[in-house]
C-alpha cells in the first residue's frame, strides 16, 4: 500500500509545509528539554508563562486544522468563536497538567499535518479566516504556522536561537509583518 502524501503540486507551497514540520519537530525537541517545572517559569514573551505559551501554541494547530477542515468539506468554519474565546481558551489550557500541554501540542499538531495533507488541491485557494481580523486563501496557513512555530520555540526561552531558524526562514519572518505571534 502506497503512502499518503500532500495533494500539493505547487512548490513554494511544498517548501512551506516543510518548514511548517520542521517548525514542528524543532519546537517539539525544545518542549521535550523543559523539565515539567520549567513550565511554570516566564517565557521570553513579557508576562506569558511557559505554559500559557504551550497552550498558544497548541491551541493554534487546533484552530488551523478547524479552518483546514472547513476548507476541505466546503463550509467555513470560524478560527475561534471570539477574540475573548481564544484568550480564554489559552489562559484555561495553561492550567493544564503538564503532560497534558504536552500532548495537546503533539496531538493538534499530528491533526493538522493530516488536515493539510488529505486537502484537495483545488482547496488550497479556498478564503478561511487566518486571524481575528484576516482572512485569505487556507494555503496562507501553512506559512503562519511555520512562522509561529519557529519563533515561539525562541520563546520558550531555553536555549534556541535565531541562528537555530534556517536562514531563508529567518529572513522570511523578519520580512514578514503579517506574521502576528501571540
Amino acid at each position: 500500500m502506497a503512502g499518503r502524501t500532500d495533494n500539493v503540486r505547487d512548490t513554494v507551497l511544498r517548501d512551506e509545509l516543510l518548514a511548517a514540520r520542521r517548525g514542528q519537530a524543532f519546537f517539539a525537541r525544545k518542549l521535550n528539554e523543559l523539565r515539567d517545572e520549567d513550565f511554570a517559569a516566564p517565557s521570553r514573551l513579557a508576562g506569558i508563562s511557559r505554559a500559557h505559551l504551550v497552550a498558544h501554541v497548541g491551541y493554534h494547530a487546533r484552530a488551523f486544522a478547524r479552518v483546514v477542515e472547513g476548507a476541505g468539506s466546503g463550509v467555513r468554519a470560524p478560527l475561534y468563536g471570539s477574540p475573548a474565546d481564544r484568550l480564554a481558551e489559552e489562559s484555561l489550557g495553561a492550567t493544564l497538567p503538564v503532560e497534558a500541554l504536552r500532548n495537546l501540542v503533539a496531538h493538534a499538531a499530528v491533526h493538522l499535518n493530516v488536515e493539510w495533507r488529505d486537502l484537495p488541491e483545488p482547496a488550497w485557494t479556498h478564503e478561511v479566516q487566518l486571524s481575528d481580523d484576516a482572512v485569505g486563501p487556507v494555503s496562507r496557513t501553512v506559512w503562519l504556522r511555520a512562522a509561529e512555530l519557529w519563533a515561539h520555540a525562541l520563546d520558550l526561552g531555553n536555549g534556541a536561537v535565531p541562528s537555530d531558524i534556517p536562514s531563508h526562514l529567518r529572513d522570511r519572518l523578519s520580512a514578514d509583518r503579517s506574521c502576528s505571534l501571540l
